[in-house]
């Protein structure tokens, strides 16, 4: 039986929220903290929501908890194109939420200011290095066309079976090991879209190109992969 598409968009919503949460989240609350997890763990944070997510609603939606890897599947001709907004709405809303309820919770500690980020996504002198703006572009770009091609490699009928979200999970730490200190790693539009709602400002007006990089990037991934997986 196939799975309707609002019940996708629910495990879309859920899973975005979690990759949110789980990623941010660990980003505001506990990076720098008494016992904070630091750069690492907020990469291995991130990592760790995908593959969790993907093992748990993989087989409902796809797992894609990404507007930048809907997209790339569009055109790597792995998911319809009719069902990419509904796809896009559905993770925004998720990250929102996720983005509300972290919002909540850091805002319950003395000194907190929202001014700080919430572990938005920025260049310039909102980038954690001072990264400026056309490298921020190359990073977003290079690391989600390199994510898509994981993607579409790992969940390919010819991979190792069983075995994807493992692969995925990992290429989404090594991304953030990266491109933290870049513009503190989207690679994907709804998870840059959150925060960026509550902290306005600076994290609006530079979201169009956490937006416009990681769906360049994401075409240009799925261009690679399919020209790679041709019979040749």
């Amino acid at each position: 039986m196939t799975t309707s598409l609002g019940v996708r968009m629910g495990a879309e919503l859920i899973g975005t929220f979690w990759l949110v949460l789980g990623g941010c989240g660990s980003a505001v609350l506990a990076a720098s903290s008494p016992v904070g997890i630091g750069v690492l763990g907020v990469a291995f944070a991130f990592g760790l929501t995908v593959l969790t997510m993907a093992f748990a609603i993989g087989h409902i939606s796809g797992c894609h908890l990404n507007p930048a890897v809907s997209f790339g599947l569009v055109v790597g001709g792995r998911f319809p194109a009719k069902e990419l907004l509904p796809y896009v709405v559905a993770q925004v809303v998720g990250a929102i939420i996720a983005a509300a309820v972290i919002w909540c919770i850091a805002s319950g500690k003395a000194g907190f200011e929202l001014g700080n980020g919430l572990a938005s996504n920025g260049y310039g002198e909102h980038s954690p290095g001072g990264y400026t703006l056309a490298a921020g572009f190359v990073s977003e770009v290079v690391m989600t066309a390199m994510f898509l091609v994981v993607i579409m490699g790992a969940t390919d009928a010819r991979a190792p079976a069983g075995f994807a979200p493992i692969a995925i999970g990992l290429a989404l730490t090594l991304i953030h090991l990266i491109s933290i200190p870049v513009t503190n790693t989207s690679v994907n539009p709804a998870r840059s879209t959150g925060p960026a709602l509550f902290v306005g400002g600076w994290a609006l007006q530079q979201l169009w190109l956490f937006w416009l990089a990681p769906l360049i990037g994401a075409a240009i991934g799925a261009g690679l992969y399919r020209g790679l997986a041709k019979p040749s």
